[in-house]
């Protein structure tokens, strides 16, 4: 230990101001000088606050691109098979109210960062969702609801925090239940479809890790207690995707089964031979027999 000490102590008694300053403002004076001034692990406190900060703030980073993936999914096929609107709907404004309740708060940032880039993502992805199944005055509307009801969370005159921390209550409520409709919806088609695997073990971790930031630094049962029950469903959504990893959908494999239409050839008939056109044809003559009795007469009269 003193010769880790006597290693790392000449770089961080040495670190540029922002750097100390920011060290300083994630996990405070005392834990600062304990943990990198003198390089003392021994405190278990620091030591988990530190471990906790690290985590939060890798969570926000991973946050802004957790469901790119899915983004993509869903532009290159065109296709919503297999995504939940109502799962999303759901899980957006449970994401809304969280973000105004940890804001309005003062909370760390670090423990709740990931929400509001998560719920961007969310709202393209419902947009895209309703799009792709043909309701694109739904998108229109839904952006709409959704920027009158942030205005109001986010304002004191309109929304008290007694009043905000009932929908926070409703909000954990919410976001367990936005992972119900995606589950039924993977049961009922027998397949994941466009449900991207990255986006669904990502958040099985990132909602793991957040039980153990909230223990250390939020002192808020509502918030642990949802983000218990989201990993307990996140972990069913996981293990749906690898029981049905190489399954397709239901309405993937019903287009594959639809038989071609193949058009069969069309035989044209020959053109009919030209004897077969009508033609205008020599009368016939007399009958031989007629000419002969018209001579007879006529002997019969000399």
């Amino acid at each position: 230990m003193d010769v880790l000490r006597n290693t790392l102590q000449p770089i961080t008694h040495n670190l540029p101001a922002p750097i100390r300053d920011l060290g300083v403002s994630l996990i405070g004076e005392s834990c600062y000088k304990t943990l990198l001034l003198d390089v003392d692990l021994t405190d278990e406190a620091c030591l988990k606050l530190a471990i906790s900060k690290g985590l939060g703030i890798g969570i926000v980073a991973a946050s802004s691109i957790v469901k790119v993936p899915q983004i993509l999914k869903l532009t290159s096929s065109r296709s919503a098979d297999g995504v939940s609107f109502l799962s999303y709907l759901l899980e957006t404004a449970a994401y809304l109210i969280g973000l105004a309740y940890n804001f309005r708060n003062g909370f760390p940032f670090s423990t709740y960062g990931e929400t509001a880039l998560i719920l961007v993502q969310n709202v393209v992805i419902s947009v895209l969702v309703l799009q792709y199944s043909g309701k694109k005055g739904l998108a229109a509307a839904f952006v709409a609801l959704l920027a009158g009801a942030a205005g109001a969370l986010f304002t004191d005159n309109v929304l008290d925090m007694k009043t905000l921390g009932y929908l926070q209550a409703g909000a954990g409520t919410l976001g367990v239940a936005s992972k119900v409709p995606q589950i039924l919806a993977i049961w009922s088609e027998g397949g994941t479809g466009q449900l991207s695997a990255f986006t669904v073990f990502n958040y099985l971790v990132g909602s793991l890790t957040r039980i153990f930031t909230t223990l250390q630094e939020v002192d808020d049962k509502l918030i642990l207690y949802g983000f218990i029950a989201g990993f307990a469903l996140n972990a069913v959504l996981a293990a749906q995707m690898i029981f049905y990893w190489n399954s397709p959908s239901s309405a993937a494999a019903s287009k594959k089964k639809q038989p071609r239409v193949i058009a069969a050839p069309v035989k044209r008939e020959a053109a009919a031979p030209f004897a077969a056109s009508p033609r205008l044809l020599p009368p016939a003559p007399p009958p031989q027999g007629h000419h002969q009795e018209a001579r007879l007469s006529h002997f019969r009269l000399v």
